[in-house]
């Protein structure tokens, strides 16, 4: 008896049973999680001056961790990604980003040949997202997204150092106070004191003039 496909999904999907053959062991979401801390991610964007003057930002992303490196506009983009990328995550030791074993980013032509070679003589393997597919990099690009719509969009730049003051302050906030929902609310160095047995006062932090609220126990 032939037996139509819509019948054997609603089936399986009244039992519980996945779609992929293997029936034990971690599901996609765990298998996904157990290679983001060997995976980093970069791009560029890019924030407009009060001066009317365009800075290009190269960041780069693992799990919840983040580093910005802004670049200068007179400078050319293949010498301004070049220097970032031998300076910000590779020369120092005590940077996380050093002992990646995948980078991954798209095919814009910024990302020269150099570039990659920085992060090759270290053993890490550049994997590039297809032709127009921003979702290859989604935690890239969610970055951006977040990173716009919390700080930048309401924050007049006037320049290189104020931008990488602003970025410099975000960072520590996303890193360090900022709850994540993925992170069942922790953030991504779990700083975060014990839950207290009795209720606690807590004092509001306020950065960017108060953009941004960052709570913690009152002393």
């Amino acid at each position: 008896m032939r037996v139509g496909a819509t019948s054997i999904r609603r089936v399986i999907q009244a039992h519980g049973i996945g779609p992929a053959p293997r029936r034990s062991g971690p599901s996609w979401s765990q298998f996904l999680r157990a290679q983001a801390h060997g995976t980093l991610a970069c791009d560029f964007f890019t924030v407009e001056t009060v001066r009317l003057k365009t800075l290009y930002i190269l960041f780069f992303y693992r799990a919840g961790h983040q580093a910005g490196s802004p670049g200068r506009r007179d400078c050319p983009p293949r010498f301004g990604v070049g220097h970032s990328a031998g300076e910000e995550p590779i020369n120092r030791r005590s940077c996380r980003f050093c002992a990646a074993e995948v980078l991954i980013h798209d095919r814009d032509s910024k990302f020269w040949g150099g570039f990659n070679q920085v992060f090759e003589a270290q053993g890490t393997r550049i994997i590039r997202t297809p032709v127009r597919a921003p979702n290859a990099n989604a935690f890239a690009e969610r970055w951006v997204l977040t990173a716009r719509s919390e700080c930048l969009d309401w924050i007049l730049i006037s320049g290189r150092r104020h931008l990488e003051r602003v970025l410099r302050t975000y960072i520590r906030h996303y890193n360090q106070e900022r709850p994540h929902r993925s992170l069942e609310l922790e953030t991504p160095e779990r700083l975060q004191m014990p839950e207290p047995e009795q209720p606690v006062r807590l004092q509001r932090h306020d950065i960017f003039g108060g953009l941004i609220h960052e709570y913690r126990r009152a002393a």
